[in-house]
């Protein structure tokens, strides 16, 4: 992170779309994470639960996550309702600053305030994937997998 600064989250607005699109993370992680333009445009067709934020440091745009929030999670009718991150592309010149933690920190923060208990990640398991940085924050794999990602949960109780 910048010296001096704290980092913070912004709505995506049509003065910051650009920046927004503009986050790119390193050429060997795009397995992992869909692009931002994707992202926004699942924000907009599940309007009621996405959270959608660019992470700035000053004027820099160095992030993006989106969270998602009280969604059934089996689209069964409720048998499970879950909030967590959807999300997450940490601009490849900015990773290892301590805005992924960050990002994750202020959608459990968001969570907790709705009143959640946990929240939940998917990861594509691999080489260069998030695997690491997930379980280093404290999320426990779960025992399931989504389309082929591992679910974690963290606790936030």
């Amino acid at each position: 992170m910048t010296k001096n600064t704290t980092p913070r989250l912004e709505e995506i607005t049509s003065k910051n779309l650009d920046a927004a699109l503009g986050i790119r993370v390193r050429p060997d992680q795009e397995f992992a994470v869909a692009p931002v333009v994707k992202s926004l445009a699942e924000a907009y067709v599940h309007a009621g639960s996405a959270w959608p934020r660019l992470i700035m440091d000053g004027d820099r745009a160095v992030g993006f996550l989106m969270a998602f929030l009280d969604i059934d999670w089996h689209e069964d009718g409720g048998s499970a309702v879950r909030s967590g991150l959807w999300r997450l592309n940490i601009a490849a010149g900015e990773q290892g600053k301590g805005y992924g933690r960050f990002a994750v920190e202020s959608v459990a923060a968001r969570i907790r305030a709705r009143g959640g208990k946990e929240c939940y990640v998917t990861w594509h398991p691999g080489e260069n994937g998030p695997e690491d940085f997930y379980l280093g924050l404290g999320f426990r794999r779960n025992g399931e997998v989504v389309e082929g990602e591992t679910v974690g949960v963290l606790d936030l109780s």
